[in-house]
């Protein structure tokens, strides 16, 4: 039996964490003037490391981010690096989705013939 895992990979986890890395991001932009506030992020390297085992942990994966500049409230958001990262983030999401489309678009036509 085929399993749907093995025929997608790593692929929808992977969307699921940008989607998740998403939330994240906006949720550091939305707190750019909150004392105290801490950048966080969602580290590649653990979530890809995380992908080997059977139930990955999205909160273990989560990093707090370190600023190029202090800032006197304790608020380790950076508004243009918050931005760039969305921004980054959210053209490597639909990269993702589009690879998957690609993919099961191709087994679509492996099933049927078309």
């Amino acid at each position: 039996m085929i399993r749907m895992d093995d025929l997608l990979g790593v692929h929808p986890q992977m969307l699921a964490m940008r989607a998740e890395r998403t939330a994240v991001i906006a949720s550091n932009i939305a707190n750019v003037d909150t004392p105290n506030y801490k950048a966080r992020d969602i580290s590649f390297e653990a979530t890809l490391s995380g992908l080997s085992s059977s139930v990955p942990d999205i909160e273990t994966e989560m990093q707090y981010r370190m600023p190029f500049q202090k800032s006197r409230t304790g608020n380790t958001v950076e508004l243009n690096v918050e931005q760039a990262k969305f921004a980054q983030n959210t053209a490597e999401y639909h990269q993702s989705l589009q690879f998957l489309k690609s993919k099961v678009s191709g087994l679509n036509t492996a099933i049927t013939g078309q």
